[in-house]
């Protein structure tokens, strides 16, 4: 995996954690009963988006690091995906 990979499966990571992350302790306008006009009851009253950019950094690194040294290691490859054997085996494409 060259570096562009690695970042590309960081920011991938790090999005699908970010949408695991927001909905979590929202408090809504409707919630705390002082809804801006022109605005949903169910609008976020605080979001707190950089408390959790930091938490989704955080988790993201370590999932990443998982990730990344499951590929690095070989443990895992692109023909461990091969369930209908369409690549060639590694001799022919030598």
């Amino acid at each position: 995996m060259g570096p562009v990979s690695a970042l590309v499966l960081f920011a991938v990571i790090w999005f699908m954690i970010l949408f695991i992350v927001l909905p979590l302790n929202l408090r809504t306008q409707g919630d705390d009963g002082e809804i801006v006009p022109g605005t949903h009851a169910s609008a976020p009253s605080d979001p707190q988006l950089g408390r959790k950019a930091r938490i989704v950094t955080i988790w993201a690194l370590l999932v990443w690091a998982v990730v990344a040294g499951v590929i690095w290691s070989g443990m895992i490859t692109v023909r461990d995906f091969d369930w209908f054997n369409r690549m060639s085996t590694p001799e022919v494409s030598n």
